[in-house]
């Protein structure tokens, strides 16, 4: 309940919640009339943006090699940039519901096949052109496109038809789907002028921030765009820097000396020290995102089973959790879900370190040598320490794991999706199904496990189509298990997202989307002086 107040007080102190609003949703958790009146004049009083001014970020998860195409964004630092200049359809909101942006309403026909969006009037394009249904269209054509190798086009299969009608966009999908609104709020649909096809790296789009600064792996700018349709709520600075610090102790040591106001990607085992730093504050929020250690299922040794099953029973998760997150987060069990999804299938038994049986599924693989495991400190906060911790239970398991860091910058284009056992992270989703899609389909386009079974795929578009909750929950149960069993994703735990800011920095909306307040930290966050 806490975390939505909070949620609340910070859209309150943005401007962009009415006090009838917040008393209602406050009066809903469970909030006294008088107390949610008093927390109400709390966050108008004290935290009314403060405009202007140079707003920077030291950011990990960037590369030489990133580019402002939308449809390739792969880690934290095009994402922050692209909702600096970008606009999507809709946004996810930290308590689960949507937040239209482009479009205004949304509606169904009653199988959830035709939805109908209304293109909201009046938002322009960084060029000066009117943003229009057909932008709209074009935008999601091209990420239906395979030539355009978006990594949204897994969700974009589903698409059977696109049509501009007026100021509306019809959409026409081959098979029913009852998450469609929360599926148009990923990232990598920002609406761009002709869909982007003209153009797609050009950068333009509806944000608040024009893109002035386009350096990949060293730092990036937008100044504030004076027509963006919300720019009295959001978009608070004159202008915004992201420089890019992949390593953890250089973004610790700029925001102690105030090169940069906002961090991401810290380290639990520095978070208590960074608490006593006059003027920072730790912005930690429970969320979906999931340390892996990923293996390719098609790729020998990785294409057997046993081999697979071996390598899962001989992860320690609580030693993982306590010694690496220390406590910040909670036990995975191979399957990218947690209790913050809804229809989450509880009643599956929790693996555990199991070395006897390690030995057991190893010995029946027929497999002998060592298995080379490929890490480094952009995967995730810590992660050549959890490689190193995965080393030591796989040998009371019999099983030698060599461990190899690779470079921090060109980590997520060089290794990942490309070497067949890696370490990395994943982010929530807003969804079950849109989680599944991105990264277990067989034909999604980030399928990082090479994760191909026929079984798996039906379930998945049944689940969309259906509406009996229970009938949908028992088949996200039966998905669950097949990806613990037989996929190749190892998930020993899910992380908070822990982002800090500098003295004067206020704003800042917690997410359990994603760090940095689900990328928005620059656009939500003001300095107070």
């Amino acid at each position: 309940m806490s975390q939505e107040l909070d949620y609340h007080s910070s859209r309150v102190a943005a401007g962009r919640l009415s006090r009838r609003e917040f008393l209602g949703r406050a009066t809903a958790l469970g909030v006294s009339a008088a107390l949610a009146s008093s927390l109400f004049a709390d966050a108008a009083k004290a935290q009314t943006p403060r405009k202007g001014g140079l707003l920077k970020a030291g950011v990990s998860g960037g590369a030489s090699t990133d580019s402002l195409d939308p449809a390739s964004f792969p880690a934290t630092v095009p994402i922050l940039l692209g909702k600096c200049w970008g606009e999507l359809l809709m946004e996810m909101t930290p308590d689960g519901g949507i937040e239209y942006r482009i479009a205004e309403q949304i509606d169904s026909s009653k199988d959830a096949k035709t939805w109908t969006m209304k293109i909201r009037k009046g938002i322009h394009f960084h060029n000066g052109k009117e943003v229009t249904a057909q932008d709209v269209v074009e935008t999601l054509e091209r990420h239906s496109d395979e030539k355009s190798k978006s990594a949204a086009l897994g969700l974009m299969k589903g698409i059977e038809s696109l049509k501009a009608d007026g100021s509306e966009v019809v959409v026409t999908l081959k098979e029913p789907n009852v998450d469609l609104p929360y599926l148009l709020t990923d990232y990598h649909l920002v609406i761009q002028p002709n869909g982007g096809k003209d153009n797609p790296a050009a950068g333009i789009g509806a944000g608040p921030y024009k893109v002035t600064v386009n350096e990949p792996g060293v730092r990036h700018g937008g100044e504030k765009f004076k027509d963006y349709w919300q720019g009295d709520k959001l978009g608070h600075a004159d202008q915004v820097e992201i420089v890019v610090i992949n390593d953890a102790t250089a973004r610790i040591a700029a925001l102690q000396s105030n090169q940069v106001h906002i961090i991401n990607d810290l380290g639990p085992k520095v978070v208590d020290l960074l608490k006593h730093i006059p003027g920072v504050t730790i912005q930690n929020a429970p969320g979906r995102g999931y340390s892996y250690f990923n293996m390719f299922c098609d790729t020998a040794p990785f294409d057997n089973n046993d081999l697979r099953m071996a390598l899962k029973l001989a992860m320690d998760r609580e030693e993982m959790l306590n010694k690496i997150l220390r406590g910040y987060g909670t036990l995975g069990n191979d399957f990218p879900i947690n209790p913050s999804y809804q229809l989450f299938p509880e009643d599956i038994e929790q693996r555990t370190f199991d070395p006897d049986k390690a030995k057991f599924h190893y010995k029946k693989s027929g497999h002998s040598g060592p298995i080379l495991l490929r890490t480094s400190e952009a995967a995730f906060p810590g992660a050549v320490d959890a490689a190193q911790l995965y080393q030591q239970s796989c040998a009371k398991g019999g099983i030698a794991v060599e461990v190899k860091r690779e470079p921090s910058d060109g980590y997520w284009s060089e290794v990942w999706l490309k070497q067949p056992f890696s370490t990395g992270a994943w982010n929530g989703r807003p969804t079950q199904d849109q989680i599944y899609s991105t990264a277990y389909l067989s034909t999604a386009a980030w399928n990082d496990t090479h994760f191909f079974n026929k079984k798996f795929d039906k379930l998945l578009i049944q689940a969309r189509a259906e509406f009996d909750q229970g009938k949908r929950k028992d088949l996200y149960r039966e998905m669950a298990v097949i990806v613990r069993d037989e996929g190749g994703t190892i998930a020993p735990t899910f992380y908070q997202y822990i982002d800090a800011t500098g003295p004067g920095v206020k704003g800042f909306v917690k997410s359990s989307m994603r760090e940095l307040g689900n990328d928005y930290a620059l656009v939500h966050c003001w300095l107070e002086a």
